[in-house]
C-alpha cells in the first residue's frame, strides 16, 4: 500500500470536491487506493493464488476443531463410544426425533448471569437462545453467549486430573486436599487461599462464607482482567460505599457516555441496547419528541460512540477534563474547573440540564475512579437517580478490590505465607498484571490446585489440575446486572466428568464425594422454605429460568461532602508523547475464548479484523511517525516491549494507540495458539488500562492482516440512507428512490405465504450478535486466517461499515448488514446453467445444492455479493462428527454455492405445525435466527401477504428502501434509514 504522506495526499484528495454526504469504508478507499479499486473490479479476488490456496488436512481440523469435533460424545458417558446406529425399543418419556425441546439456564460473563434456552435434539444441546423472561437477554443473544455451545464441545478441553503436569486421579487430589484439612484446622485456616474471579452465585457465596467460619484465617482473592473495579472505586468515591448502577434507557431521552460500554459488554448490555433502540425508533412511531439524543466522548472508537449524535474523539489525558468541566458547567463541580473546557461541551451541558430527571452520562471501566466519581455527582445534579439510573447493593458478593487482592496473594506467596491455594477458573499466570509476576510467586506455594475447562497457562505449574465441568453441564446459580438470580441446570452429562466449583469447595468442608445437584438444590430449598410448596417452587424456577423476586431493590446513596477535594489530580500527557490504552478483544475478552474459532474469525467491529490483533491508531498519527497498515513495530513502555502490526483507524483519538488484549496465549487449545501478540506483557497493577510514555519503533517488517473491509464491496454511494431528524420531518420519503417498473419477468402471485426481512438501521449497533447466530443455525464452517486473506469467509451474514466525513474524526459510523435480498427478479437465477438457485413458491430465493456445479456465474451476477462458494470441504469428510451440528440444517460439502435461506427449516417446522393444526402461519411464528438474536430488534421477518404483520407495518413505513433496486431486482429484503437527532448548537457550529 502507500506510505503516509501519499495516503494523506490522497485521503484529502478524496474528498475534495464532494458536495452533499460521501460514504467511504475504508482509508485505501476514501483515498481511491488502486488495489482497493481492483478490488471492486475483480468479482472473484484470489483467485490467482488458488494453486497455492490447498489447506492441509492437519490445519483444517486445528481450524475446525470444535465446529464438529467430539459432538458424538455429547449423549454418551465418559469414555463411552458409539460404534453403530442402534434404534430406540422404548422411546425416552417426551424425546420426539426431529421435535426441539428447551430448557432454561444461564451462562456467564465475568460472573454475570444471562439467560438462555438451550435448544435440544435427539437428547443434546445444539444451539442457545436468548430467554425472553430473563431480564438481562429479553430473548437476545451476543456472539460470545452463542459461542458457548462451541466451547462446551470444544475438543481441546480439560480431560483428565493432572498432578505435575502428568495425567492422574480425582481421588489423589481429593487425598491431597483432604490430608491438608487437619493441619489447616489447627492453624485456624493460615495459609490457605482462595483465589477466583467475579462471583455472583449465591450458593458459591454461601459456601465461602461457611469455610471462612470453619477457617477463620483463609483469605478469599479476586482476579477479573476485563473487570469493573474502577466502576466501583468511583461509587466508593462518591458516595462512601460500593453500590452497583442499573440504567434505565427506556426513560432517558439525553445520554452522554464517555468511552461508554453499555452496548457490548456492560452487565446489562443486552437488556440496555434494546431499551436504547426502542427510544431511537421512536420517531419512526410517529413519537420523534420521544427520540433519544446520544454523545459520546472517547479516545478509542466504541460501538455506543459510533450510535452518537455526536461524538468527540479526544485525548485519554483530556477525557477527565472534559467530565471535570462538564461537572462544573451543571454545578457539580468548582467554577476554575471550566478553564480550557472546549467550545462544544457548553451546547451538551445545556441539552442535557433541560432534560433534568430524562437525561444520564455513562462511563465504561477502563476510565479512573476519579471519573466515576464525577458521573455520579453529574447525574446527581441532572436528577437521575430514580429516573434514568438506579443504585443497588453489589450483584458482586462481598466485593474488594481486585488489582489490590491479586497484588496481596502475589506478595504472599512469594513471602512463603500461602500453604494451600484453590484457583477456581481463573488462569492468572496468562491475565495477571505483569510486574506481579504471577506465575514465580506461584512456585512457591506447597499445594496449588487449579480448576479450569482447559489446561491452560495457569494449569501447568500448578501441583493440581482439575477439569472443570461446563457452565453448560453442571448445576450452579448467577446474578444478572440487576440482581435477578437464575438457577444454572446441565443441559448434559459432563462428557469428561469435570467438577464444578461448588463441588471443588465442597471436599474443603470434608467432602469427598460432593454432589453439585445437591449443593445447589440444598441451598435453594432452604431460601424456598416458608414460600409454599418448596419443591414446586424449586421446579418451577428451573422451568422459568428465573427466581421470582431475586431480583435486588434499590439503594439510596448520597454523595459525600467535598468531592472535589477527595479527587486525585488529573492525569496529563505532554505533547508529542504517546499513551498506550489496553482494551479486552470483543469477542475474546481476556483470552479465555481464544480457541473457539467462531470469535476468531468473526470480523471485530471498525477494524474488520480476523485472527489477529494489531496496534491500533488514529491516521493523524500514522502519518506523522510514517506509519501504515500492518507494519510491524515494536512497542516500548517502562514495564517493557512487544512487536505488533499496526491498523489504522478513523475516529481513534490522536496521541494514543490501543492494544488489545486477550490474544497471544501460549498454552491454549489447537485453534488459538499462537495468535496474534500478547498485550498483557505491558499491563502493570498502576496502569491497568493506560500506559503514558510510549514509544513505537519502527522494525521494517510487516505482518499480513486478515480484515474483511474490502471483501464483496460494493460500488455505490447508496445502499446506506440517512438523515437527521429535522430532515426527515421536512421530507418523510427523502429514501425513497424510482424504481423501474417494466420487466422482462411475468409476475407470480404468491397465495400461501410471501416471505420478506426489514433491516432497520435506525436500530442496529453493528454488534455482529446476527452473524454469529446465522453461523451457529446453519452450521456455516470457519475458514481460518488463510483462507479469510483469500476472501473466502463463508459467513452468510457481513455488516458493512460506513462512514461520513473525514478520517481524523468521521461524522457518523453507519452499519448495515448485508445477506441475501431474496430478489423477485434475481439476477442469480437466469444465469445458473443448471437451476440450482431458484424460487419457491413463498418467493425464497432458494439452493438445491445437489444441483450445484460450482461455476459460480450466480455469484457473479449478484450485485450484493452476499453468495459464498465452499473452495473446500471446510466442514469435514468425517461422519461422526455430525452430531455437533444443528440437524435440521444440511451441511455443505466442497464446490456447491451457499447463501442465506431465510431460515427456511424454521419456516417449514411452522408449517408443519399449521398445517396439524389446520391455521394459517401466525405472524411472528417464524422467527429466523439473525432476528431472534438481534439485541436491538433491528431485524423482523414475516409474511408480505398479510397486511397487519410486524413486517408489512415496517415496509409501509416512508424510511423503507432496497439497496439497488435501480436493477429492478425486487429485493424482499429491504432497509430503514438511519435517522439522526443532532443538536441543532452543535450542528450550527
Amino acid at each position: 500500500m502507500t506510505g503516509p504522506e501519499e495516503l494523506g495526499w490522497r485521503i484529502q484528495g478524496g474528498l475534495a470536491g464532494q458536495s452533499g454526504r460521501a460514504l467511504w469504508r475504508s482509508l485505501d478507499e476514501l483515498s481511491r487506493e488502486p488495489a482497493v479499486l481492483e478490488i471492486l473490479r475483480a468479482e472473484f479476488p484470489g483467485m490467482p493464488d488458488l494453486a497455492d490456496a490447498r489447506v492441509g488436512r492437519r490445519r483444517l481440523l486445528e481450524l475446525m476443531g470444535a465446529s464438529f469435533a467430539l459432538a458424538g460424545l455429547s449423549g454418551c458417558g465418559p469414555g463411552e463410544e458409539v460404534d453403530k446406529a442402534i434404534p430406540y425399543v422404548t422411546m425416552p418419556s417426551g424425546l420426539v426425533p426431529g421435535v426441539a425441546r428447551h430448557f432454561a439456564t444461564a451462562v456467564t460473563r465475568g460472573g454475570y448471569a444471562d439467560g438462555v434456552l438451550a435448544i435440544h435434539q435427539m437428547g443434546r444441546p445444539v444451539q442457545l437462545e436468548g430467554n425472553p423472561d430473563h431480564p438481562a437477554s429479553l430473548g437476545a443473544l451476543d456472539p460470545i453467549i452463542q459461542a458457548s455451545i462451541l466451547d462446551l464441545y470444544d475438543p481441546d478441553r480439560s480431560r483428565t486430573v493432572l498432578h505435575a503436569g502428568r495425567a492422574s486421579s480425582t481421588n489423589g487430589m481429593v487425598k491431597a486436599l483432604v490430608d491438608r484439612l487437619p493441619a489447616l484446622a489447627a492453624r485456624g485456616g493460615d495459609g490457605l487461599r482462595l483465589l477466583t474471579g467475579t462471583v455472583t452465585s449465591p450458593t458459591l457465596a454461601r459456601q465461602i462464607a461457611a469455610l471462612k467460619q470453619h477457617f477463620p484465617a483463609m483469605q478469599w482473592h479476586r482476579w477479573e482482567a476485563d473487570g469493573r473495579d474502577t466502576v466501583r472505586a468511583g461509587s466508593v468515591l462518591a458516595f462512601g460505599r460500593p453500590v452497583d448502577t442499573v440504567l434505565h434507557l427506556d426513560h432517558a431521552k439525553m445520554i452522554l457516555t464517555v468511552e461508554s460500554d453499555f452496548l457490548d459488554s456492560a452487565p446489562g448490555h443486552l437488556r440496555y441496547a434494546r431499551d436504547f433502540a426502542r427510544r431511537r425508533r421512536a420517531a419512526e412511531d410517529g413519537r420523534p419528541e420521544e427520540m433519544s439524543r446520544l454523545y459520546a466522548v472517547e479516545s478509542s472508537p466504541t460501538l455506543a460512540g459510533a450510535r452518537a449524535d455526536h461524538r468527540f474523539a479526544v485525548r485519554p489525558d483530556e477525557v477527565e477534563a472534559v467530565v471535570r468541566a462538564l461537572a462544573a458547567e451543571l454545578g457539580a463541580g468548582p467554577a476554575e474547573w471550566r478553564q480550557g473546557a472546549p467550545g462544544w461541551l457548553g451546547a451538551i451541558a445545556r441539552d442535557l440540564s433541560a432534560n433534568r430527571g430524562a437525561a444520564l452520562v455513562h462511563a465504561g471501566p477502563a476510565q479512573p475512579p476519579a471519573v466515576h466519581a464525577l458521573v455520579h455527582a453529574i447525574n446527581d445534579a441532572l436528577g437521575a437517580p430514580g429516573q434514568t439510573v438506579s443504585h443497588i447493593e453489589p450483584v458482586e458478593a462481598d466485593p474488594v478490590d481486585h488489582a489490590q487482592s491479586i497484588k496481596g496473594l502475589v506478595a504472599d506467596m512469594a513471602a512463603g505465607r500461602v500453604d494451600t491455594l484453590l484457583i477456581l477458573g481463573a488462569n492468572p499466570v496468562f491475565t495477571a498484571p505483569a510486574d506481579l509476576d504471577f506465575a514465580a510467586a506461584l512456585g512457591k506455594v506447597p499445594l496449588s490446585v487449579h480448576l479450569g475447562t482447559a489446561p491452560d497457562e495457569t494449569a501447568v505449574l500448578c501441583t493440581w489440575h482439575v477439569p472443570e465441568a461446563h457452565e453448560l453441564e453442571r448445576w450452579g446459580d448467577a446474578r444478572a446486572f440487576d440482581g435477578t438470580v437464575t438457577i444454572q441446570q446441565p443441559q448434559v452429562q459432563p462428557l469428561w466428568g469435570g467438577w464444578s466449583p461448588q463441588e471443588l469447595l465442597a471436599v474443603l468442608d470434608g467432602e469427598t464425594r460432593p454432589d453439585g445437584y445437591s449443593i445447589v438444590r440444598q441451598s435453594w430449598m432452604e431460601r424456598l422454605q416458608g414460600k409454599g410448596d418448596a419443591a414446586e417452587l424449586w421446579a418451577d424456577t428451573l422451568r422459568m429460568g428465573v427466581v421470582p423476586d431475586s431480583a435486588a431493590a434499590p439503594v439510596s446513596v448520597s454523595l459525600l461532602p467535598g468531592l472535589a477535594d477527595r479527587l486525585p489530580p488529573a492525569a496529563t500527557q505532554p505533547n508529542g508523547t504517546l499513551t498506550a490504552l489496553f482494551r479486552p478483544d470483543p469477542w475474546l475478552r481476556d483470552g479465555r475464548y481464544a480457541n473457539l474459532g467462531w470469535l476468531q474469525e468473526l470480523p471485530r467491529p471498525f477494524t474488520t479484523l480476523t485472527w489477529d490483533n494489531a496496534l491500533l491508531i488514529a491516521p493523524a498519527t500514522a502519518q506523522r511517525l510514517d506509519l501504515k497498515n500492518e507494519d510491524v513495530v515494536e512497542v516500548h513502555t517502562a514495564s517493557g516491549r512487544l512487536r505488533a502490526p499496526v491498523w489504522l483507524l478513523p475516529g481513534h483519538a490522536p496521541d494514543c494507540v490501543t492494544l488489545p488484549f486477550g490474544f497471544g496465549r501460549r498454552i491454549v487449545g489447537r485453534v488459538g495458539r499462537d495468535v496474534g501478540f500478547d498485550a498483557f506483557q505491558l499491563r502493570t497493577s498502576g496502569n491497568l488500562w493506560q500506559q503514558p510514555g510510549v514509544e513505537l519503533r519502527k522494525t521494517g517488517e510487516s505482518h499480513r492482516l486478515a480484515a474483511t473491509q474490502h471483501h464483496q464491496m460494493i460500488d455505490s454511494p447508496d445502499v446506506v440512507r440517512h438523515a437527521t431528524l429535522d430532515e426527515f420531518h421536512q421530507n418523510p420519503g427523502f429514501a425513497k428512490r424510482k424504481e423501474p417498473q417494466q420487466s422482462l419477468y411475468p409476475d407470480y402471485d404468491y397465495p400461501r405465504n410471501a416471505w420478506g426481512m426489514a433491516i432497520n438501521l435506525n436500530a442496529c449497533i453493528g454488534c455482529n450478535a446476527c452473524t454469529a447466530a446465522c453461523q451457529g443455525e446453519n452450521n456455516i464452517a470457519v475458514v481460518g486466517k488463510e483462507e479469510v486473506l483469500r476472501n473466502r469467509q463463508m459467513h452468510w451474514i457481513r455488516i458493512d461499515t460506513w462512514y461520513e466525513g473525514g478520517a481524523a474524526a468521521p461524522e457518523q459510523t453507519l452499519f448495515q448488514p448485508m445477506t441475501c435480498m431474496h430478489c423477485e427478479n434475481a439476477p442469480c437465477e437466469v444465469v445458473c446453467p443448471v437451476a440450482a438457485t431458484m424460487h419457491d413458491a413463498d418467493g425464497l430465493n432458494v439452493m438445491v445444492y445437489n444441483r450445484c456445479v460450482g461455476t459460480r456465474f450466480c455469484s457473479n451476477n449478484c450485485p450484493y455479493k452476499v453468495r459464498r462458494f465452499n473452495y473446500f470441504n471446510y466442514s469435514g469428510d468425517d461422519n461422526r462428527l455430525s452430531m455437533s451440528w444443528n440437524p435440521d440444517v444440511s451441511v455443505r460439502a466442497r464446490g456447491v454455492m451457499e447463501k442465506c435461506t431465510y431460515c427456511i427449516q424454521r419456516i417449514r417446522n411452522a408449517r408443519i405445525a399449521a398445517d396439524r393444526e389446520n391455521r394459517p402461519i401466525r405472524d411472528g411464528e417464524v422467527k429466523t435466527a439473525c432476528q431472534q438474536a438481534c439485541p436491538a430488534e433491528a431485524i423482523v421477518f414475516g409474511d408480505l401477504n398479510d397486511p397487519d404483520s410486524a413486517v408489512s407495518r415496517r415496509k409501509a413505513s416512508p424510511l423503507d428502501y432496497g439497496v439497488l433496486t435501480e436493477l429492478n431486482t425486487r429485493p424482499r429484503t429491504t432497509y430503514e434509514a438511519r435517522l439522526r437527532n443532532p443538536n441543532p448548537e452543535l450542528q450550527e457550529v
